[in-house]
């Protein structure tokens, strides 16, 4: 008898269906075509396993199974489910009248348990753009896949369930998520506060313009100084995700298998702090069979860098594209992936390889270029792509001594949230433009128009700092949003100033 059900091969964070045909005639052999992965071919034993455990037969038969498309390789062990539905409903023992309305995913135990999969939703969104009537997923997923709307979503713990299922014999219950209430849960819950931090009140500023323009920044200063404290607390003054944000960061993060297990939708923006020891490969995603990076976890939040120079330069060389284009593709010889990688960089090094260059109290004990030599490890192209850089000098006992009131995250975030506002009205008619970081030169031409004194003074600041085009970009894209959280349209010599005060690592003096 020859049946046909539904899965899915999930590709970078897109879904893929697949049709399964499972035919049992008479013969003892048992085939599986369909470019499956070596994961795959093993689920044999585990369907067999599965079905006699739980009070079952496996037939006696030849059992020839083709998943299809065939030149899309199936991976992993998810699709154990599927095969052992498709082998019991070949063999008579399941009714197969339910099979072309549902896509069913999951791994087998021995006894017939159902473990958590990766990639639920874009599993659940493929389902919903087919047509199908519903999705099976293991109970653990359930929660994320039932944020689609539009869709059944069955959550199973056993292999019987399902065989209950489809023959009539069990009355499986369907799992419902209030998108709106887990959408708003947690929100506005964040483990650190800018009230914690005592003092830094020009380095906080720089972060609130950072965040209200979506600019990249690196923060430069001695060990203590708190660079790693006051980057943590980056995500309590972004502004909340939208819905559309929200469902695009928990697909990559599903994809990569990092959603929380019985956790449906992702509330607060990823800050992602990978170690100084990290590959290439696991910063931009990739491998055998690809995975998103870390650049792409921090999509739509924070990736920081502690300790930059330490990072191997490949490392930090195969970020420039992404860091311009906002997108990685990931190529290899059969196919490749697109992976989005709109993320602020926040980073933060030591000024000098002892940490003390600079420091008003302590002398820095670095013999003679040691200091540019350390800088050197960061690529010019790279600083380039960095809107900000901040020097950060120690706080004083008698800042952190003071037990007076310090602004909460809340109340930046406010303004933030107005300068977004502002933003996203202006580029209202562009699609992909949402914030000042993101404009291209041709834009910056429309947006931010100094006046005179405006260009006097940044004709001024690029000669005597020596600065490139990308530089200059730069200025311009930070000073519109001085502006914007004043609430000025025009862009005034104060703003550019301010916005040419963040460009510390450009000084010539700087180093020495």
């Amino acid at each position: 008898m020859l049946v046909k059900l539904f899965g899915a091969a999930v590709q970078g964070i897109n879904a893929t269906l697949i049709t399964i045909e499972v035919n049992c005639s008479r013969g003892i052999r048992f085939m599986l075509v369909g470019l499956p992965d070596t994961s795959v071919k093993e689920s044999h034993e585990r369907i067999v396993s599965a079905i006699e455990v739980n009070g079952l037969k496996f037939p006696r038969q030849q059992i020839v199974i083709n998943m299809s498309p065939a030149d899309i390789r199936k991976e992993g062990s998810a699709y154990d489910l599927p095969l052992a539905i498709g082998i019991l409903a070949a063999s008579g023992a399941v009714s197969p009248d339910l099979l072309n309305d549902y896509v069913m995913m999951g791994e087998l135990s021995l006894d017939g348990s159902i473990l958590p999969l990766r990639g639920a939703l874009p599993i659940a969104i493929m389902a919903k753009e087919n047509g199908f009537k519903g999705l099976i997923v293991p109970l653990a997923n359930a929660k994320e896949a039932a944020v689609v709307e539009g869709l059944a979503v069955f959550g199973v713990n056993n292999i019987s369930e399902v065989v209950g299922m489809c023959n009539g014999q069990q009355l499986l219950q369907r799992i419902e998520v209030d998108v709106e209430h887990e959408f708003q849960q947690g929100r506005n819950v964040f483990d650190f506060d800018f009230s914690d931090v005592k003092g830094q009140e020009n380095v906080k500023r720089a972060l609130e313009v950072a965040a209200a323009g979506g600019h990249n920044l690196i923060m430069v200063g001695p060990p203590g100084s708190g660079k790693s404290m006051l980057a943590k607390r980056m995500p309590s003054i972004l502004p909340p995700f939208s819905l559309d944000e929200a469902l695009e960061t928990t697909r990559i993060h599903s994809v990569a298998g990092q959603i929380a297990l019985n956790r449906s939708l992702m509330t607060q923006r990823p800050f992602r702090s990978p170690h100084h020891t990290i590959s290439d490969v696991a910063m931009v995603g990739g491998g055998s069979y690809p995975q998103p990076g870390e650049i792409s976890l921090a999509h739509n939040g924070v990736l920081f860098l502690d300790e930059l120079p330490e990072f191997n330069r490949n490392v930090l060389e195969v970020m420039r594209q992404p860091l311009e284009d906002r997108r990685i593709t990931i190529s290899r010889s059969r196919f490749s992936v697109d992976y989005p990688a709109s993320f602020m960089l926040v980073a933060a090094m030591n000024p000098c390889p002892c940490g003390f260059h600079n420091h008003p109290d302590k002398t820095c004990v670095c013999p003679p270029g040691a200091v540019q030599r350390y800088l050197n490890k960061i690529s010019g192209p790279l600083l380039d792509r960095i809107d900000m850089q901040i020097e950060i000098t120690p706080v004083p006992f008698d800042k952190i001594a003071d037990q007076s009131q310090v602004e909460h995250s809340d109340a930046i975030r406010r303004r933030v949230m107005k300068a977004r506002e502002i933003q996203m009205h202006r580029f209202r008619d562009i699609k992909g433009i949402y914030c000042n970081a993101q404009m291209t030169s041709k834009m910056l031409h429309k947006y931010v128009s100094p006046d005179n004194a405006g260009l006097s003074l940044l004709k001024s600041a690029m000669e005597r700092l020596c600065l490139s085009a990308r530089a200059y970009d730069r200025i311009l894209k930070v000073s519109r949003t001085v502006a914007d959280l004043e609430g000025s349209e025009q862009i005034k010599p104060a703003h550019l100033a301010e916005a040419i005060n963040y460009r510390n690592l450009d000084r010539e003096s700087w180093a020495r």
